[in-house]
């Protein structure tokens, strides 16, 4: 039982922004996809990423997962994937024997922390239907018996650039990830220079060794984020603006918000679901709390709204197309017309 409470999420906020701060130093250029994923781990929600190769996405969760203490897990996403694969492989000893190993999902039991699963586009939907059962319920059955998994965290990613051999996620796997965060290369001559000539960023081994494996035991995460979403409050003001910021996801015309070339009264096919609007406020919660507050600010919603919600938003066929283009718009329409409290 934790006797003080304002102790307990100090100290633990402390070492949060310890984290942050190691991170950053490992990957750089990043400061904004590093506080999401950070929200993401106190949120213990899965985070999709998305972006170009050799952008810093696998150093960015080697780190994580260092930071965590806990086992790291990644499998790469082919077209032969199959679903068993992320429960077990089997080979033939030297006596040619068939032998059965657990495969990643399997192979650190409990203690697995971070699941990577690279480029998920390329593996096929039968795959994402046992990912999409192990990110609900943090469990897998395996061998007639069940494997629980209560501290998982999945990652996965996308590939912008190659198209060819993929399988897009259906709505209900991608509503089961609390952000999908794009992930560019940093931009600056500075910082691209310190990538390029600096040799401390040429070696990724000794780079993510550099963050305290001590700092952020995951066995103890469950229990923190609980904590967090229990101490802090919404106001009156506050729910009503969450509650017009969710219906503007439906209705954009009821609002008042228009896009150019868009008939917007035919614009949304979806607009966010119930589950994406618990993850809003779950996600705004753990912002605040990382700026040292107990009480939910409008920045606060503001901060997540876009890496939480830009995933659930469903466009009509004549303008799916064009979302790129036109969900950024949408989400900038929403903030700047509802008035926060």
């Amino acid at each position: 039982m934790i006797m003080n409470i304002e102790q307990y999420l100090n100290d633990w906020r402390n070492s949060a922004l310890a984290f942050e701060s190691q991170i950053n130093r490992v990957v750089i250029g990043q400061k904004s996809v590093i506080r999401q994923v950070i929200i993401s781990v106190f949120t213990r929600g899965h985070v999709l990423l998305e972006g170009n190769v050799g952008v810093g996405k696998t150093t960015l969760l080697r780190a994580v997962a260092q930071g965590l203490g806990g086992n790291y897990q990644r499998i790469e996403g082919t077209i032969d994937l199959m679903p068993a694969d992320l429960i077990y492989y089997t080979y033939l000893d030297r006596n040619a024997k068939p032998c059965i190993d657990p495969g990643p999902l399997l192979a650190n039991g409990e203690k697995l922390s971070i699941f990577f699963f690279n480029e998920i586009n390329r593996a096929r939907p039968q795959v994402h239907s046992v990912l999409l059962r192990v990110m609900a319920e943090r469990c897998v059955s395996a061998f007639n018996s069940e494997h629980r998994l209560p501290y998982i965290q999945v990652f996965a990613d996308r590939n912008r650039v190659e198209r060819e051999e993929t399988f897009e996620l259906p709505a209900a796997a991608r509503d089961r990830f609390l952000m999908e965060i794009g992930m560019d290369a940093p931009v600056g001559d500075g910082l691209l220079n310190e990538l390029m000539f600096n040799s401390r960023y040429h070696d990724v081994d000794q780079l993510v060794a550099e963050v305290d494996s001590n700092l952020i035991p995951y066995y103890q995460l469950n229990e923190v984020a609980q904590v967090i979403q229990q101490t802090v409050t919404a106001s009156k003001a506050l729910q009503t603006y969450a509650l017009a910021l969710w219906k503007a996801t439906s209705r954009p015309q009821a609002f008042g918000i228009s896009l150019s070339d868009v008939d917007i009264t035919r614009l949304i096919q979806a607009g966010a679901s119930p589950r994406g609007m618990s993850f809003l406020i779950q996600a705004a919660k753990v912002r605040a709390w990382l700026e040292n507050r107990t009480v939910l600010f409008p920045e606060d919603l503001q901060a997540v709204f876009k890496p939480v919600l830009q995933h659930r938003i469903f466009l009509q066929p004549m303008y799916a197309y064009r979302s790129g283009e036109l969900l950024p718009d949408l989400f900038g329409g929403i903030l700047e017309q509802i008035a926060a409290p």
